[in-house]
This record gives C-alpha cells, sequence and structure tokens, in this order.
C-alpha cells in the first residue's frame, strides 16, 4: 500500500531520474536524429489519448509535410506524460503532448524542453470517478479510500488540487500509484476505490461501466492545462521544423472541429470502441493550438507552487522560464 504522503516522495524520485537521464544525456551530435545519412529523423510521441496528432498520425500528414522538408518522421509510444522526459533527456524524442504535471516535473529535473504551445486547458478531461455503485459522492468521502492514479500525470495533478481545496490531509487518503493499464484492472475488480484518470479512459468507464464522476478540474476551477512541448536543441538547430510541426497540428486541429462526425468515426476505428464513448471524449477534451496564455501560467504556477509545498518538488520553479510562444505566434499569423 502507498499512502499520499509517500506520493510526494516518488514525485521527488522521478525528478531524481530526469535528473539522472538529464546527466547522462548523450550530446546533440550522438542524437537518435540521424542526419549523417543525409535524413533527418523527427521522433514524434504519441499516447492513446484522442488527439489531433492521432488523426494526423492516421492520415500521415506529419510524414508527408515532413518529408518535403527532407526529414523522416518517427513515432514513439507512451503510456503517459512523465516518459516523454526521460526520453527528451536521452535525446531519444523531439515533440509531444502531454499535461500540466510532467513539464513540472520534467521542469524541476532540469530537462531541457519548451512549451510551443496550449494544446488544451483540461477542465473536463481528467476527472475522479468512482463505480456505479459507489457509496462515495464527494471528496470528502475519499477519505481512508484507495484511490488510484499515475504518478507525475495531469490527474496527479488534479487529486492535489482537489484535496487543497477540500480542505483534505493528504494523508487522509491511500494513494495506489498505477499506469492506466494496471488502474483499469484494478478499478473494475474494486480493489481500487476511486480512479484519477484522462481521457479516453474516464469516458471509457462511464460509457461502458456506468462509472460516476465525482470531481474535474472544472468542479474546483482548476486547468489542466495540455501543452506541445519540443526539446531544446532541437528547437535551436531545426527552428523551421517547429513551425511546420505546429502546422501540421493546426491543419488536424481545424480539421476535426470542422468534421466532428468524421473524425468520431476515424477515432472509434481506431480506438476499436464505441461511437458514444468517442463524442462524450472529444466533448470533454476540446483541442487547442494556440499561444500559452498568462492564464495558463498563472494556473501552473499555482500547481507548481502547491506541489512545493507538499514536497512533490525539490526546488521553487517559475513556470514562465520555459514557455516560447513565439513559433506558435508566428504560425497562427499564416491563418489570419
Amino acid at each position: 500500500m502507498v499512502y499520499f504522503k509517500k506520493a510526494s516522495f516518488l514525485l521527488s524520485v522521478l525528478l531524481l531520474i530526469f535528473v539522472s537521464a538529464a546527466c547522462g544525456a548523450p550530446s546533440a551530435s550522438n542524437s537518435s536524429s540521424d542526419e549523417k545519412a543525409g535524413e533527418l529523423t523527427v521522433n514524434i510521441g504519441v499516447q492513446q489519448s484522442i488527439w489531433p496528432i492521432l488523426l494526423a498520425k492516421e492520415k500521415g500528414w506529419f510524414e508527408s509535410e515532413f518529408e518535403k522538408a527532407g526529414a523522416k518522421v518517427n513515432w514513439v509510444e507512451f503510456q503517459s506524460g512523465p516518459s516523454y522526459f526521460e526520453a527528451i533527456a536521452s535525446n531519444r524524442l523531439d515533440f509531444g503532448r502531454v499535461g500540466n504535471i510532467p513539464v513540472l516535473a520534467g521542469q524541476g529535473g532540469g530537462i531541457k524542453f519548451e512549451e510551443i504551445a496550449t494544446a488544451s486547458t483540461g477542465e473536463l478531461g481528467d476527472a475522479i470517478i468512482v463505480p456505479k455503485d459507489s457509496p462515495i459522492k464527494t471528496a470528502d468521502d475519499l477519505k481512508g479510500k484507495k484511490i488510484a492514479v499515475a504518478k507525475g500525470s495531469s490527474a496527479y495533478g488534479l487529486l492535489y488540487r482537489l484535496l487543497e481545496k477540500e480542505g483534505i490531509k493528504p494523508s487522509e487518503l491511500e494513494i495506489i500509484q498505477l499506469q492506466p493499464d494496471e488502474a483499469q484492472p484494478a478499478f473494475e475488480t474494486g480493489s481500487v476505490d476511486a480512479w484519477a484518470i484522462w481521457e479516453p479512459y474516464q469516458s471509457i468507464q462511464v460509457i461502458n461501466k456506468k462509472a460516476k464522476v465525482i470531481a474535474t478540474g472544472k468542479d474546483i476551477g482548476s486547468y489542466s492545462p495540455g501543452f506541445q512541448i519540443v526539446r531544446s536543441e532541437f528547437a535551436k538547430e531545426h527552428p523551421e521544423l517547429v513551425e511546420l510541426y505546429l502546422k501540421v497540428t493546426e491543419k488536424a486541429t481545424r480539421w476535426q472541429n470542422e468534421h466532428k462526425e468524421e473524425a468520431i468515426k476515424i477515432y472509434a476505428d481506431l480506438k476499436n470502441t464505441d461511437e458514444e464513448i468517442i463524442s462524450r471524449v472529444l466533448e470533454n477534451s476540446v483541442p487547442e493550438n494556440t499561444p500559452i496564455s498568462a492564464d495558463i501560467i498563472k494556473e501552473q504556477q499555482i500547481t507548481a507552487d502547491l506541489l512545493l509545498e507538499q514536497g512533490g518538488l525539490t526546488k521553487k520553479l517559475d513556470v514562465a522560464e520555459v514557455v516560447n510562444n513565439r513559433y506558435i505566434e508566428k504560425v497562427l499569423k499564416e491563418y489570419e
């Protein structure tokens, strides 16, 4: 059993892993981007989440556009955000979309990356859910209960903010640190009482298992934003490809918003799931490709300060230091 107070320790350990990975990272000349053969390989991260990047991947838009620029695309799959930063630290990943807590852990661990756009505000995408017959109805009912969450994820941050808002001591909860593939069977068999999770897992449980949502970011007045990120050295060497990445992302985002029904069918086929689930996911997880606003930065700073207070971060962060809006601002000017 892992108590919540140990969760802060685990996030600190995660930071140490990031630092170790950064210290052991190969130099730029040893990057996984293979330019010696005359072709640059661009490594793009992707999760199971339903986002326009997955749509663009299915349609081959990144491959076709990057080929024109003399680059090859390599897709790297992850279960959750923290692993992205280990890959960035070892020069095995150039781009990706991640949630708010992974970027804080990555920044705290000294990983060299930049946030280049807001991918979502995350008000409904993350949630605390309980089984359909659970007596748990409010955050206060979570006291003494077991709750599953992936360490260092955006849902982890939602849990922190919920506890702070409701005045619940972390030690009053029992936290089980599980990745989604482990948490899902634990939740469905009753091994845990609740699950802090993101989309599409949230909607799968709500639609298929009639799970109940007891809290979202909207309920507690908190953002759990998602960000497009780039490895700093890659951006320095290939700024034109950073713009190209955001252009393809913008194309996919606009296409999804303008062809929602077709997008639902594509995602349903990709995930081998019901269109009803995908429809709910898209309602809860509205994609963006916009500059990182002052409000988002403010929310991130609040979350970072809370993590520091709880022991989840080892040093004070200025979250604005990793924000770089110049690429997305330049890209969006072309659509004006």
